[in-house]
């Protein structure tokens, strides 16, 4: 899982079939049959296109960097997607591993040793001929390279502790040994977990030891070398980013013509969402993720604009509030990260399930998402699939609970000057952050903000661009109290390991323990190294339920509400293929543009 600046356009995926949501619940949803929708998708046959043209996108954070291998959040990977690929990759309609730089491959009966057959006619963009060499180089150099930090890819592929070995056989062959039994290990080798990267172009950064800061945003486009449709042309600070067309891409279409169909994909740098709107208004982008506020009007111009307004069920991934409850010391002054006083109040449950009660999130969805919303109680979503547990402690918005459980704790307003304190007189009071630009997350903010004034917080809230507060959560000093932000999400579980498991370098609220700070850290951990062994898909389901029912009760991650995914664009671009389980560009290396428009 990944940080989430937004909603991304392409990667957030609404799971139907396969052992998840019921028909009926899928088309009583806000009325769209969502299970017709996902049945026509599948049932797609996208057209011979022609070359040409491009596709305006727009992004209201800059990257972070180009490097696909320290991503952890999606100012990074909405861009190196393009760019890098993986063995596998995940079907865009079905959401399930097909093949991609590997053609096939074959497993042993007691599935340790997979063999993956290569593609031959797959080209690095330099011309460099891609081989087996550039796996074993991704695996063994940079994934599991200790010194390679921060490293998501590491946390999901590390089987309790141990690497798979990762052997080229020759050119076109690489041999994987796992360790032992690892259910989603197909998935795990998409290029969206596991990217394969040129050894000849990027070996000395390993050898010299700053592979870590390498792909950085002052990297010269030309010399960042993929495999995947799309290459870095140029990036202009707070204005736009620009991918051409990769004349090297190994896919073609039935006719034999050489995909992708586009020349371009710009992204257009934007300050917030509603002057995204104003630009999709002008036809400045040609795609937008609306907000639940703007579907109305922008319904109504749909035919007069020459766009289509797609609605494709709930968001994945997360949006939640959390606390820093680390306990450890900077090492360089001997000071707590954390203000023990307020370590005291984060890490204490009973004062986040009061916060739980406290959130409103009815009027979350009433005032900030025009009812196109849906509320949130666990880590994962109706719309991830099977492994959705619905059966979790659900914290309903009630005030009087919330100050009932608080003063239980010692909480009180003792000199009834609308604040309170706990029970050693200190007022409740601390910062808020939230990243700018994202309009909708802010309104919750200030909602939370309110919720949290009335219970008798003192709340200072700000905002901050993206890449800033992440550096905040994810580096010394770790300088703040609580955060709203939102992770990516999917329907496999063991991709949250970076997040839930007690060494993640995502477990915000208290990253990277070398042991677990808390008994229910510690029964996560276990639950996430039983869960990737087992292959019993039942048993399976039991381990991972049993994950998001202690995610709920005990509450790092506050959550608050899933927005309705709704995106349009224009109608001179053909093939498109709108896809509950996939959004709408999974299928981008086939969208063309119509000249007779």
């Amino acid at each position: 899982m990944r940080l989430q600046v937004f909603i991304p356009i392409a990667a957030a995926v609404l799971v139907i079939g396969c052992g998840n949501m019921k028909e009926k619940e899928v088309s009583e949803v806000r009325g769209i049959d969502y299970m017709a929708l996902q049945n026509k998708a599948e049932a797609f046959v996208p057209q011979t296109g022609t070359h040409g043209g491009e596709l305006i996108l727009s992004s209201i954070s800059d990257p972070k960097s180009f490097n696909p291998i320290t991503a952890t959040e999606t100012s990074t990977s909405e861009y190196t997607q393009y760019i890098y690929e993986g063995l596998t990759r995940i079907n865009g309609v079905t959401r399930m591993p097909e093949p991609n730089l590997a053609e096939s491959w074959e497993v042993s009966d007691d599935g340790l040793t997979w063999v993956f057959h290569l593609r031959k006619d797959v080209l690095w963009s330099d011309s460099i001929p891609f081989s087996a060499y550039d796996v074993e180089f991704s695996f063994n150099d940079l994934i599991y390279n200790k010194n390679i930090n921060p490293n998501s890819a590491r946390d999901i592929l590390l089987i309790e502790g141990k690497q798979i070995a990762v052997t080229a056989l020759d050119s076109h062959r690489v041999k994987f040994v796992l360790p032992m039994p690892f259910a989603p290990f197909l998935r795990t080798v998409n290029g969206g977990v596991a990217p394969i990267l040129p050894r000849h172009k990027y070996l000395w950064y390993v050898q010299d030891g700053t592979f870590s800061t390498a792909l950085g945003i002052q990297t010269p486009p030309d010399s960042m070398v993929g495999t995947g449709k799309f290459l870095l042309e140029s990036y202009l600070s707070s204005q736009k980013v620009t991918f051409r067309r990769n004349p090297l891409y190994w896919e073609k279409d039935s006719a034999g013509n050489r995909l992708p169909y586009l020349d371009r994909l710009i992204y257009m740098i934007v300050s917030d969402q509603n002057t995204e709107l104003l630009r999709f208004k002008r036809g400045e982008i040609d795609v937008l993720a609306a907000k639940g506020e703007d579907y109305p009007g922008l319904k109504k111009d749909e035919a007069q604009r020459d766009y289509t307004v797609y609605r494709l069920g709930p968001a994945t991934g997360s949006s939640f509030l959390f606390f820093n409850q680390n306990t450890l010391k900077n090492p360089e002054t001997g000071e707590p990260y954390v203000d023990p006083v307020k370590q005291a109040w984060f890490r204490n449950k009973q004062f986040r399930k009061a916060v739980a009660h406290a959130l409103d999130k009815e009027s979350m969805i009433r005032i900030v998402m025009n009812g196109l919303g849906y509320p949130q109680w666990g880590p994962m979503t109706p719309s991830e699939g099977y492994f959705y547990n619905p059966d979790v402690p659900k914290h309903e918005y009630d005030l009087e609970k919330a100050r009932k459980i608080l003063a239980g704790e010692g909480f009180s307003d003792s000199n009834g000057d609308g604040i309170i304190e706990d029970d050693k007189g200190n007022k409740i009071e601390f910062s808020f952050i939230t990243n700018s630009g994202n309009n909708v997350r802010v309104k919750i903010a200030e909602i939370i903000r309110k919720d949290l004034e009335t219970l008798g917080f003192a709340v200072h809230f700000q905002q901050m661009e993206f890449n800033s507060l992440v550096q905040r959560i994810d580096n010394r000093p770790f300088n703040w109290d609580a955060i709203l932000l939102g992770l990516t999400g999917g329907p496999e579980p063991h991709f949250g390991k970076n997040v839930w498991h007690s060494s993640g370098t995502l477990h915000m609220w208290f990253p990277r323990q070398k042991e677990p700070s808390t008994q229910w850290e510690a029964q996560i951990d276990s639950l996430f190294t039983a869960g990737v062994k087992e292959l019993d898909k039942v048993r399976r389901k039991e381990i991972y339920d049993e994950w998001q029912r202690i995610a709920a009760e005990h509450l790092p991650l506050i959550y608050t509400v899933l927005n309705e995914r709704i995106i349009c664009i224009g109608n001179k671009f053909k093939n498109i293929n709108p896809s509950p389980n996939g959004g709408l560009l999974h299928n981008i290396e086939r969208i063309y543009i119509d000249t007779g428009q």
